[in-house]
């Protein structure tokens, strides 16, 4: 009976200083801040991800607020600076954060619907133009996407230099867009001659998202079809985007953090299906080391466009 009691009192002790560990967090942190990196247009990122915070909001008993960031780099500075509590970023834009002494950790990453973790770069032009290969665009125009964009800019750099074709000479002018889907856009209309952008599968691609949602005229209004533009270029595998928290949040708030990431397909299956347009497997946790690779990628890029300048 004395024993029974005692083990008794240790777990009720055990569940009273769990309980109010986590109030110690939610009394420091009654409100944070969720930040997404510019994949899409602002009210297209607003849309995908309310529902989600709105949950996350719910699960974690605090007040998360959604910010759709300018640029990359504004998810890099703001968990630099302590403002963003929870990052979305790009693979590259993450390494780049790591390797400039941001304090963030990855804890899950984005799972395809084959199971993989990983998506490609690809380069599209017009269906309708002569451009059969990326050697055959000397002195056009090329859109990329931003400096810290994976997909849009690091990888299409990296892949060129293999091609022996340095970007800043070969074209007439390279156009950052701002976000993947300016550049679509910009190839679209003709302001820009070839295009780099994310590719997961020939279902999933963010041409595809916008197709169906669209969003993609030629310059005369003409609503264009998936049929008319062509993949010339695609890259080697780019490890999927993380999700990181800064390091120095309480850890019993970033286990919570992550719980409720880990349950959301579970807990709320429509707001994690919107996030992907249901294309995308439940998250899995992942690793700071899992974007070494990724870190070497950008200092490759940072020393090519070194020996430019």
């Amino acid at each position: 009976m004395i024993n029974r009691r005692l083990v008794l009192a240790g777990v009720a002790a055990m569940a009273f200083a769990t309980s109010a560990s986590a109030e110690d967090w939610k009394a420091k942190y009654p409100e944070i801040t969720f930040a997404v990196i510019p994949a899409e247009n602002g009210s297209g990122v607003t849309e995908r991800f309310t529902p989600f915070v709105n949950y996350l909001s719910k699960e974690l008993g605090i007040k998360v607020n959604l910010r759709v960031a300018n640029d990359y780099a504004a998810v890099i500075e703001g968990q630099r600076a302590g403002n963003i509590h929870i990052g979305y970023y790009g693979p590259a834009s993450f390494a780049r954060a790591r390797l400039t002494g941001v304090k963030t950790d990855a804890f899950v990453i984005d799972v395809n619907s084959d199971g993989s973790k990983g998506y490609y770069s690809v380069f599209y032009v017009l269906n309708k133009s002569p451009y059969q290969k990326l050697e055959d665009l000397k002195g056009k125009n090329l859109g990329l996407v931003d400096p810290n964009s994976t997909s849009g800019n690091n990888m299409p750099r990296f892949k060129m230099n293999q091609m022996g074709i340095d970007p800043d000479h070969f074209f007439n002018q390279v156009i950052f867009t701002g976000s993947h889907e300016n550049a679509v856009l910009a190839l679209a209309q003709g302001t820009v001659d070839v295009a780099a952008n994310w590719w997961n599968a020939e279902d999933d691609s963010n041409l595809t998202r916008m197709l169906a949602k669209n969003m993609v005229k030629s310059s005369d209004g003409t609503p264009m079809k998936k049929e008319d533009f062509r993949t010339i270029v695609k890259s080697d595998l780019i490890i999927n985007s993380p999700y990181a928290y800064l390091s120095d949040l309480p850890d019993d708030m970033k286990a919570a953090i992550k719980q409720a990431f880990l349950d959301a397909p579970q807990k709320d299956a429509e707001a994690f299906k919107k996030l992907s347009d249901g294309k995308n497997r439940p998250w899995q946790p992942v690793a700071n080391e899992d974007y070494n690779k990724t870190i070497e990628l950008i200092k490759f890029v940072d020393s090519l466009r070194k020996k430019a300048s």
